[in-house]
Parts: C-alpha cells; sequence; structure tokens
C-alpha cells in the first residue's frame, strides 16, 4: 500500500470522524491484551509460587545445617563429660551395685 492510497482513505480531524484503520488497529490492541491476560496472570502466579518453594527449601537447608551443628555441639559435650568423670568412682560405684545386685 502506498502513501497516496492512505492520505486519500483517511479523513482530516476536523470532521470528526476516526480513521477505519486506527480503530481496527486499537480493537486488535484490545483483544490481544485481553486474550494474553489469562496466560501472564498464569505465568506471574507460577513464578510467586516457584519463589516461594525455594525460599521454603533454602529455610528447610539452614535449618537443618544449624540442627547438626547443635547435635554435634551436644555430642561433644555429652564426650567431653563421660571422659571427665573419674574412672576410679565409677568403677567402685559399679562395683557396689554388682555385689547388691541389683542390676
Amino acid at each position: 500500500m502506498n502513501l497516496a492510497n492512505i492520505n486519500s482513505n483517511s479523513t482530516s480531524a476536523n470532521e470528526g470522524t476516526v480513521n477505519a484503520q486506527m480503530t481496527d488497529n486499537i480493537t486488535q490492541t484490545s483483544v490481544m491484551t485481553l486474550g494474553s491476560s489469562a496466560a501472564v496472570a498464569m505465568s506471574r502466579l507460577y513464578q510467586a509460587v516457584t519463589d516461594s518453594l525455594s525460599q521454603s527449601i533454602q529455610n528447610a537447608t539452614f535449618a537443618q545445617q544449624q540442627s547438626n551443628l547443635i547435635h554435634q555441639a551436644a555430642t561433644t559435650q555429652g564426650v567431653n563429660l563421660i571422659y571427665a568423670v573419674d574412672t576410679a568412682s565409677v568403677g567402685g560405684a559399679t562395683e557396689q551395685v554388682a555385689r547388691a545386685r541389683v542390676i
């Protein structure tokens, strides 16, 4: 289509009419926007859910790491407590329990 045909088909702004090509263009844009809105909404929903799940997985990993540190510290403290007990007194108490046949 050449410029002469476009200019001959269009009306002037003073006449108060709208060019049919402009009306068609706006209608097509509106239809395209309405048609793609559901897909855009779903994609945003999927992105939000994915972000939430990834954040919860990161939080679970961090909590597990912290739990492992606490368990290691408790185990170390327990082993230190076992090693700190005097073995002679433990042996004497064990012998008394064995002689009393309380086991």
